[in-house]
């Protein structure tokens, strides 16, 4: 019986063995052979190798060590690859256009690959020497199964419509991903927004976002009740899962415990969706801006005679209520160089032209004089009241006459005085902004405005607050920013600049926001 186990006992210990020799495939000795590092490759960047380790996972640059082992990559031949997954709206023409004025401005050419079905992939190419120098790697699918791809560690960017929900970000800290909505995690890539669109021949041109509501949640079914014909209203969606279908449920439906209509059809593409309304005289859908056509959008009213249309500068402002950032998440790891570089470029004024171009609404910062500001200004009159007077109306033209507006803007999450996710990014954007000087020598006023629910003193007070939280926000964002060469204040108007309704609570979400004036 001895010498059975001990037959039994090597057996285990050779299998042991063979099975840490599988998994443990690389192992990176520094130069004077004193550190030594076992593992199995998780991945390798051009710079760093990621590699999982008795210890956990780690990151060690490859300058310091010597790999060995049959996972160790070739570094004379190495491709980075870039794995995107997400939205098709983003995938389709955005990131695409991206990538090859990236590639444009750093001396490679691209080379498109279909992959079959759902995918696609960007080859870059050194100009010079024709070695291939990255791959750009794309599932075209939606913001859920981009997210799912990322939790999967199939993916190294997610292209979003929505912001990550929660579940999602705590499964990604579980996962040693990191906080996903951190600065460096998340960011607002460009600007789109939900529009309701119908055929060109549809005699219907404006729309209530409570109509709007109703009618997606089946309490309206015939177009009679919008001003159309005596037709049924056919519904058309992005498909489910899509970050902009999640959007119309989170934002326009939830809001007034409204749920979906069952009588909607769905498009895995929202420019096939517009296509679909546009041949389709009793059809009604919501649909990205940047693919609207070739159906209509109608304009959005309330009940008060105020109306807001989807347009690039409504929507870079937020003043357009249905605004939806395109997001990119990243993972808390390291990127290859060339990626940190793509996305290095993708918040520059280059892609921003690049981002115009495609049809989209970037984020560079616009200046809007006075002058345009007509139909703000008559809402402002047609609201003015026993609170909020023409004196009122009058101190604010004395102090915004001198100005322009510039379109970065920010407004706060429902119940709550932390900015959105978008405005997030813009105190980001107008912190580097200052650090780079662009408005030294200039004026800089914050200036805080509220809806109308409740006394005009304290909605004025609230208003204040808010400007003041923002300056401080901004401020502390820009480090090395010269503020003494920038004279900055904060103004309140309160409820006296009114862009939306009050009778509703979107209105009033668009009505509280913090607006930035210069000069």
């Amino acid at each position: 019986m001895t010498w059975l186990r001990a037959a039994v006992f090597a057996a285990l210990f050779l299998f042991c063995a063979v099975r840490m020799a599988v998994a443990q495939d690389v192992t990176l000795t520094s130069h004077d052979g004193k550190v030594e590092i076992s593992g199995t490759l998780l991945g390798f960047d051009g710079e760093f190798y990621r590699i999982e380790t008795q210890f956990g996972e780690l990151t060690v640059d490859g300058s310091g060590v010597l790999c060995d082992g049959p996972g160790c990559p070739s570094l004379t031949s190495y491709v980075a690859e870039i794995r995107l997954s997400g939205s098709s709206t983003m995938a389709d023409v955005l990131m695409p256009a991206l990538i090859e004025g990236f590639a444009l401005r750093n001396g490679y050419n691209t080379e498109r690959q279909e992959t079959g079905g759902s995918g696609f992939e960007y080859r870059l190419v050194d100009a010079g020497s024709k070695v291939s120098v990255a791959r750009f790697i794309f599932h075209i699918a939606t913001t859920d199964e981009g997210f799912a791809d990322l939790l999967a560690d199939e993916a190294d960017i997610v292209m979003a419509l929505r912001e990550i929900r929660p579940a999602e970000r705590q499964r990604a800290r579980d996962l040693g991903l990191g906080d996903m909505t951190g600065i460096n995690r998340s960011r607002v890539l460009a600007l789109d927004a939900m529009v309701p669109v119908v055929a060109q021949g549809n005699p219907v041109r404006a729309v209530s976002v409570t109509d709007l509501m109703r009618a997606f949640s089946g309490e309206i079914s015939n177009w009679q009740e919008l001003g159309g014909p005596d037709a049924p209203i056919s519904l058309h969606l992005p498909d489910v899962g899509s970050g902009l279908a999640q959007a119309v449920e989170d934002r326009l439906l939830a809001p007034a415990k409204a749920t979906l209509s069952q009588n909607v059809t769905r498009h895995r593409r929202s420019s096939n969706l517009s296509r679909a309304v546009s041949a389709d005289p009793f059809a009604l859908g919501i649909a990205s801006f940047s693919e609207a056509r070739p159906a209509r959008m109608l304009t959005l009213t309330g009940e008060c005679g105020f109306s807001l249309s989807a347009s690039r500068r409504t929507i870079k402002t937020e003043d357009y209520p249905l605004t939806s950032p395109m997001f990119l998440y990243l993972p808390a790891r390291r990127l290859p160089k060339i990626g940190r570089e793509f996305l290095s470029y993708s918040r520059g004024p280059a892609a921003q032209a690049v981002i115009r171009r495609a049809g989209f609404v970037d984020q560079a910062a616009e200046r809007i004089p006075v002058n345009r500001q007509g139909d703000r200004l008559a809402n402002a009159i047609a609201a003015a009241g026993p609170e909020t007077g023409l004196d009122e109306i009058q101190r604010l033209m004395t102090v915004l006459a001198p100005l322009e507006r510039l379109t970065t803007s920010f407004r706060f999450e429902p119940g709550s005085s932390r900015p959105d996710a978008q405005s997030r990014f813009n105190i980001d954007q107008l912190a580097r902004a200052l650090e780079a000087g662009a408005h030294d020598a200039g004026e800089f006023l914050f200036v805080g405005f509220s809806d109308g629910d409740g006394p005009a003193a304290g909605n004025r007070k609230i208003a204040l607050k808010r400007a003041e939280s923002v300056r401080d926000a901004v401020l502390s964002a820009a480090e090395t920013a010269g503020l003494d060469r920038v004279k900055i204040g904060v103004e309140a108007f309160g409820e006296a600049l009114p862009m939306a309704c009050d009778d509703s609570e979107w209105g009033r979400q668009v009505n509280r926001r913090v607006e930035i004036w210069v000069r």
